[in-house]
């Protein structure tokens, strides 16, 4: 029995759903990174990292390529980038609505003396 589009589409932003994996996509944007490399740049155990990084290889999101005694990991695709951009765009919305109300409120708050 296959699995539904959307639900097939929640699990794969459930594999999204840790800032370890974001933040490994985020740095293998500048291309491929061994795995020292990526400890250098986040902060989690080695065994965290390990875990973290079978996920989104398990999931098709980042291939794995022993070179000797290191294993250097890069995005699976391009798409992988621009969901990340496209999350960034997002966000970056939000938060310009929010600082514009921010803005209103504040503004509103300073014509009448009170918070």
């Amino acid at each position: 029995m296959s699995v539904p589009l959307y639900e097939a589409k929640a699990e794969m932003f459930r594999l999204l759903g840790h800032p370890v994996r974001i933040r490994v996509l985020e740095l293998l944007q500048d291309g491929p990174k061994p795995v020292r490399e990526l400890l250098a740049e986040i902060e989690v155990e080695p065994t965290g990292l390990s875990q973290h990084l079978a996920v989104l290889r398990r999931s098709g999101l980042v291939t794995a390529q022993r070179e000797g005694t290191t294993v250097v990991y890069a995005l699976a695709g391009g798409r992988v980038a621009g969901l990340l951009r496209a999350a960034r765009e997002l966000l970056a919305e939000q938060l310009s609505s929010q600082h514009k109300l921010l803005s209103e409120l504040l503004e509103d708050t300073a014509g009448s003396g009170a918070l």
